[in-house]
């Protein structure tokens, strides 16, 4: 495929569509607050930018091209996200000072989104499937870098203060409960899917 006008909308789709990394943001606003998420979307958004590099260089080709590594990685990938629901789902209402409540981390992000099946999944899709300058790999591949950057971070920001406008519902203990549980099922559940994509 070709294009410019192409390349955004595949990318708003499959950077913007609901998966572990937008779940949690939207899980970290609603708990904590957008100013007290900045750090782990940052997080996320640098493991993005890894996540990358690691297609565009092919160095995750040849990771799961090692005979045993897909099953490997597959499991380790599962049983973080299934700590990460569970951290969620567990989640306490929030006390309103900011010592007690301990939110993501800049680390956790990273983490997160060098272990997201669908972030590889989707930048390969963007990588292989769109051409931005012809003959030129260097250019073509900062010319993706810098409008994927751009658009994970508008809409990392939109999930994030989305997620926000629910604070006020986690400081009651029953919404709090439902809520952080229904956002721990829709992490798990978007795993699954991405795992079967």
């Amino acid at each position: 495929m070709d294009g410019w006008l192409g390349f955004v909308l595949a990318a708003l789709a499959l950077v913007g569509s609901p998966g572990p990394a937008t779940l949690s943001l939207a899980a970290t606003g609603a708990a904590f607050g957008a100013r007290r998420g900045l750090g782990y979307m940052a997080g996320i958004i640098g493991g993005m930018m890894a996540v990358m590099g690691i297609v565009a260089t092919g160095v995750m080709g040849v990771v799961l091209a090692l005979p045993g590594a897909t099953p490997v990685v597959a499991t380790l990938a599962a049983g973080y996200f299934v700590y990460l629901a569970y951290r969620i789902a567990t989640a306490p209402p929030l006390t309103g000072r900011p010592d007690t409540d301990r939110q993501p981390s800049f680390t956790a992000g990273v983490l997160l989104s060098l272990i997201n099946p669908k972030g590889y999944a989707a930048m390969a899709a963007l990588f292989s499937g769109f051409v931005l300058v012809h003959e030129r790999l260097a250019l073509d591949a900062a010319m993706k870098v810098g409008v994927l950057s751009l658009l994970i971070a508008a809409v990392n920001v939109a999930w994030l203060c989305s997620g926000a406008a629910l604070t006020r519902a986690f400081r009651n203990p029953r919404s709090n409960r439902v809520i952080n549980v229904v956002f721990a099922v829709l992490l798990i559940a978007s795993v699954g899917v991405g795992l079967l994509l």
